[in-house]
Parts: structure tokens; C-alpha cells; sequence
């Protein structure tokens, strides 16, 4: 009798569960958005220069999934790998390359003049767009995109640059949609992508 009872008893909590579960999960769904809903995390306005000169802005590609990688040219490996990782990706994603759009921005302005950017990018693939601004204008991108980067001084004027290194994918509507680690291989890269239009 006493087991009989307790059978009845779970029976009735588990029924008392997905019936509050079922309530709650329609109460989600109907819930209207939050009006204060957060920021992106990652990604944001930008306001920088072309290799050839051309003011351009986050605004200017919108329509295409944006690739944003901040580094620069000195870098001895951050930089070159995640740089041929995209351009593999590109290379194995065919037409559907052309959805995507990569930008490569200096945190180098010193050094990295429009000339050497763009001889640097010859070395991986021309649809990488340089990036350059003033440092003011650079910090407002890192600033937008939660980017670390320090100068390192080695004295004698030389110098190397610490920075994080992520590849921020970016929506055609400008939404930040995923972050990857700058050493992800070119195939996995691109199988990401290739999701992301799916």
C-alpha cells in the first residue's frame, strides 16, 4: 500500500514538472524582447582608410560577412597564420567567397604605411583589404572589437607589438555573429563559413 501510494506520488510530481516546464517554456516564447537588451560583445563602428585612400566605415560593407583580423605587418607569426588561414578558406569556399569580405587592420600605424600593406597582403591573397588610420582612429577600432595590443620596446627604437589574436566574423547586417582563434586552420575555417550561409 505504501508503494502504491509513493508510485502515485511521483506520478503526480512528474506530471506537476512538465506541466510547469511546458508553461514556462511558452511563456519564454511569448515574452516580448527585452527592451534594454545588451550590446554586442564583439564588433562595432569603425572609421578608417583604405590602402589607396578611400574613407570607409563598418557601414561600407554591409551586405557581405565581414572577417576582421587586427594585427600587423612585423608580426613574425600571429599575423601570418591567421592571414593564410583565411586566405586558404577563400580559395577552398569557391563563388561563395565572394559573400565574405576579410579586412585586415594595422595596429601599426607607424610602420605599416598603405605602401607595405599592401605589398604585405600580396603574400596571401589581394581580396584581404588593408585597414590604416591614425592611432586615435585605430584604438577606437580595437576599442569596438574588445582588442588587446601593447607596444613592447626592445630599446634602439625597436619594438614589437603584443595583440590578441581572433578572427570576428560579422553578419551582412553589421551584428557580430562569431569568434574564432587566429591559428584556426584554413578547412575548419571554412567549413565555418559555409555554415554560416546554410
Amino acid at each position: 500500500m505504501i508503494a502504491k501510494s509513493r508510485a502515485l506520488l511521483v506520478a503526480a510530481l512528474a506530471a506537476s514538472a512538465i506541466v510547469l516546464g511546458t508553461a514556462a517554456a511558452l511563456f519564454a516564447i511569448n515574452r516580448p524582447p527585452a527592451q534594454n537588451a545588451a550590446p554586442p560583445l564583439f564588433g562595432g563602428h569603425f572609421a578608417l582608410s583604405t590602402a589607396d585612400g578611400r574613407s570607409v566605415s563598418d557601414q561600407s560593407y554591409r551586405g557581405k560577412w565581414l572577417l576582421v583580423y587586427f594585427g600587423y605587418t612585423y608580426c613574425p607569426d600571429a599575423c601570418p597564420t591567421a592571414l593564410t588561414a583565411i586566405s586558404s578558406a577563400l580559395e577552398r569556399l569557391g563563388p561563395l567567397a565572394d559573400k565574405f569580405q576579410p579586412l585586415f587592420i594595422t595596429v601599426d600605424p607607424q610602420r605599416d604605411t598603405p605602401e607595405v600593406l599592401t605589398a604585405y597582403i600580396k603574400s596571401f591573397d589581394p581580396r584581404i583589404i588593408p585597414l590604416v588610420g591614425t592611432p586615435e582612429q585605430i584604438a577606437a577600432a580595437a576599442k569596438a572589437y574588445h582588442v588587446y595590443y601593447a607596444v613592447r620596446n626592445f630599446g634602439g627604437g625597436a619594438y614589437a607589438i603584443d595583440h590578441s589574436s581572433f578572427i570576428y566574423i560579422v553578419d551582412p547586417n553589421g551584428r557580430f555573429a562569431r569568434l574564432l582563434t587566429g591559428d584556426v586552420p584554413g578547412h575548419q575555417l571554412a567549413d565555418e563559413l559555409r555554415r554560416l550561409l546554410t
